[in-house]
């Protein structure tokens, strides 16, 4: 039968299963990508497996996040990545280098490829073909270990995109409309296989501005074809070797339809605080803004810095506002360094940072209260940037630089002028700040500093016959996993200290969340709907768990937070109104038959609240039975070895 892209790539790399939306599959991984603030946890986990080495064929630790360093925690973090990499064989990409998406599309990323990385935007990936998802970072490391990573088969949507961008209307814009049409949620167990004349129009960081932010829809994964502008790509880059065409079969067939018709797009952005809040940028026109923040994993390339460049020579950045500038690598630095860009930052009076992640996850840069920050990232959640009342509007980098030159939220057709012709020139490859392992047997000897704050993630206990706690928390829709594990500089440099950063969990919803969980002695998380949506971050599972949470009830769950629950031991149950409406905090819930009723495989769980019955559903796979009834993922994999 004719093939899809997506189905192309499952299918070389299948190891069990079959390729039907909602089949459960397990496939060969052939790259695995880790970020300092999630590494840590995952090294430690894939010490658990007894591995001597990385069963795949590459693995990149990046450092990215925490860049900060206020004491001692994030610099000794570091140097523990930098050792577990020589030890176990992984590829290490040394602070300053860049983010790791951009830097693993301009150095691995390749047609055909299967990535995984325990960073949600690892989706990144798919411009160049790979199909690439985000994942917790107990699933990075049964990865790096060699072991078949499991699936369920996603809907493959096609989405067709016809004609080509208006002036002044940019990538970022097709995936905000996609946001504003699907919301945060309508990608769930989904990949976007993206199509049609029009994507002949989008070169290759374009496609990865749409694949990054594809994840905020709760996408598995998006891809493109591998096609002509990929080759184009990959020759800037010196790997013409890696390119292989990847288009789809005439007659592929597929789940769903999408069509977007590119020149019926205009300037979008999403108003505070979630990223499907999106409207004309027009809307909105002459709001106030404190702030402009250019850059991130999503819009750092050259053009996406070169475009408010040229915008802000002419008037320079207003006076109103601060506006930093964020390149996606190194070699995006140095290639804007040796092309007037960056000079013409610095005289129109922008702040430029370090080639991170940097104000995106709130690390540094954070902006006033109740100000508004209009940012070319990827997220939008409250308190993300830092600040807990804050105001972030997410745009392209024409809004941004619009924005930046008039001191409000402009629309770059209002500007009176053309948008530049952006020549993007051949950068400058120098793979200096990469340090490729050493052989096996000289890494077996290598010395690994473990620092104060490195402490092992916790073990999840036995799952019993019945489970009985209070509620600590009900919560509304929409909740982010940096609810559970907070972005910002404090916080996150506890990353691999789970009794630490479980101090912060549901801080900006509760302040007694973490003073209840710890004199009930545990206790059950009660949810709206599309509960842990955002980042992959395991420890929004950890830190619960560190908490004695045992359960977690919600109308419907975010795909990585679930599994994370899962791998942690944590009962993802799904609960309709009934249950959500009568929940309070302090009432005791029993689960009177929870590990017999999940060892039978039933698709119902009896619940009790204050004595009335209640049914939740648990719809688990026969693996995630298995996991829960292990008391977690590792404990499982132990047990089976």
């Amino acid at each position: 039968m004719p093939d899809n892209i997506v189905h192309k790539v499952l299918a070389e790399h299948l190891v069990s299963g079959k390729l039907e939306a909602g089949e459960p599959i397990s496939y060969r991984i052939d790259q695995v990508l880790l970020q300092d603030a999630t590494g840590t946890m995952a090294w430690m986990e894939f010490e658990q497996l007894g591995r001597h080495r990385v069963q795949v064929p590459l693995v990149v630790q990046y450092v990215d996040h925490n860049m900060i360093q206020i004491d001692y925690k994030n610099p000794e973090d570091h140097f523990f990545l930098q050792g577990m990499a020589a030890r176990f064989g992984a590829v290490f990409s040394r602070p300053g280098n860049g983010i790791c998406h951009y830097v693993h599309l301009e150095r691995f990323a390749r047609p055909y490829a299967t990535l995984v990385g325990s960073d949600s935007h690892t989706t990144t990936a798919g411009a160049l073909g790979s199909f690439a998802l985000g994942i917790g970072g107990i699933d990075a490391a049964v990865a790096m270990a060699g072991i078949p990573f499991e699936l369920q088969c996603p809907v493959v949507v096609r989405v067709i995109l016809e004609n080509q961008l208006s002036p002044w209307v940019s990538a970022k814009d097709v995936i905000l409309e996609m946001l504003r049409r699907l919301t945060v949620k309508g990608g769930i167990n989904k990949a976007f296989e993206f199509g049609g004349p029009g994507v002949a129009s989008l070169n290759a960081t374009e496609r990865a501005t749409i694949c990054n932010m594809i994840l905020e829809l709760g996408a598995t994964a998006g891809i493109f074809p591998a096609d002509q502008e990929c080759r184009k790509f990959l020759d800037y880059q010196q790997r013409p070797q890696d390119h292989r065409e990847l288009v789809p079969d005439p007659g592929a067939a597929y789940d769903e339809e999408l069509v977007i018709d590119l020149a019926a797009l205009e300037p979008l952005i999403a108003k505070p605080s979630n990223p499907d809040n999106v409207v004309p940028v027009r809307e909105v026109a002459r709001t106030k803004v404190a702030q402009v923040c250019v850059g991130s994993s999503v819009n750092s390339s050259f053009a996406d810095l070169a475009i408010p460049a040229y915008i802000v020579k002419h008037g320079g950045v207003s006076p109103d506002l601060d506006m930093t500038v964020s390149p996606g690598s190194r070699q995006i630095l140095r290639t804007i360094a040796e092309t007037d860009v960056l000079t013409d930052y610095i005289v129109e009076g922008a702040r430029i940072l370090e080639p991170a992640c940097g104000p995106c996850i709130g690390m540094g840069q954070a902006p006033p209260e109740d100000m508004p920050s209009v940012r070319t990232m990827n997220r939008n959640f409250p308190g993300r940037s830092g600040t807990d009342h804050d105001r972030v509007y997410l745009a392209s980098p024409a809004v941004a630089g619009a924005t930046a030159l008039r001191g409000e939220i402009t629309d770059p057709r209002d500007l009176g002028f053309d948008p530049p012709v952006i020549e993007v020139p051949p950068p400058i490859i120098e793979d200096a700040m990469l340090i490729w392992p050493p052989p096996p047997e000289e890494g077996a000897k290598v010395h690994v500093l473990r620092g104060r704050n490195i402490q092992p993630p916790p073990t999840p206990p036995d799952l019993p016959e019945v489970l009985e706690g209070q509620v600590l928390i009900v919560l509304g829709d929409n909740i982010s996993t940096g609810s559970m594990s907070p972005d910002g500089v404090l916080v996150m440099q506890e990353r691999s200290n789970i009794p630490a950063i479980a101090e912060y969990c549901f801080r900006k919803e509760d302040p007694d969340f973490v003073r209840r969980a710890k004199d009930w002695e545990g206790g059950f998380i009660v949810a709206g709907d599309n509960y842990g949506q955002g980042s992959s971050r395991e420890h929004a599972a950890l830190a619960p768990l560190q908490l004695g949470v045992r359960a977690v009830f919600a109308k419907a769950f975010q795909r990585i937070h679930r599994r994370n629950l899962i791998n942690n031991g944590i009962v993802p149950i799904v609960i309709g109104d009934d249950v959500h409406g009568r929940a309070a905090i302090g009432q005791e819930w029993v689960l009177p038959d929870v590990r017999p009723q999940i060892a039978a495989g039933s698709s119902e769980v009896a619940i009790q609240i204050q004595g009335e019955p209640y049914v939740g559903r648990i719809g688990f796979s026969e693996r995630e039975r298995d996991i829960l009834l292990a008391g977690g993922l590792l404990r499982f994999l132990r047990a089976e070895t």
